[in-house]
């Protein structure tokens, strides 16, 4: 089912929240207990607040670390005019970008725009990336 050597542990990593921001992101359901991503046994799953994405690793066809970034182009849920790309972020100050084989849903609640990257202030990018190229 995965080429997970720890088949059936999970790995999450927190979102990296600039105090700053906290409370705008706060009342939009954003706060470091309902924000983070999780890597499963074939799954990565990411959470920021009520926006929910699920998709396999075997999805994920890139990683690269991304930033800095311009706070008002960048803290909260975004999509890119120019390619269509999610970002869920908490900072500007760096984050994790990843690709995907097959565009995800997530952006949108009806699932109609399909996003072929996904970028994401994680607070340990690197871990996430590392972690993420040893399945690609």
């Amino acid at each position: 089912m995965t080429d997970d050597t720890t088949a059936g542990t999970r790995e999450r990593f927190a979102f990296d929240f600039d105090s700053r921001f906290a409370a705008l992101l706060s009342v939009l359901g954003i706060r470091e207990d309902t924000a983070g991503v999780l890597v499963g046994p074939g799954t990565l799953r990411v959470r920021f607040g009520p926006w929910v994405i699920e998709t396999p690793l075997a999805n994920v066809s890139g990683v690269e670390t991304s930033g800095p970034y311009s706070p008002w182009r960048a803290i909260g849920v975004h999509v890119s005019l120019a390619d269509r790309g999610l970002t869920f972020a908490t900072n500007a100050r760096k984050g994790l970008c990843l690709r995907f084989h097959e565009a995800i849903r997530g952006g949108e609640p009806l699932g109609l725009l399909r996003h072929p990257g996904l970028t994401m202030t994680v607070a340990d990018p690197a871990g996430l990336a590392d972690k993420l190229s040893r399945r690609l």
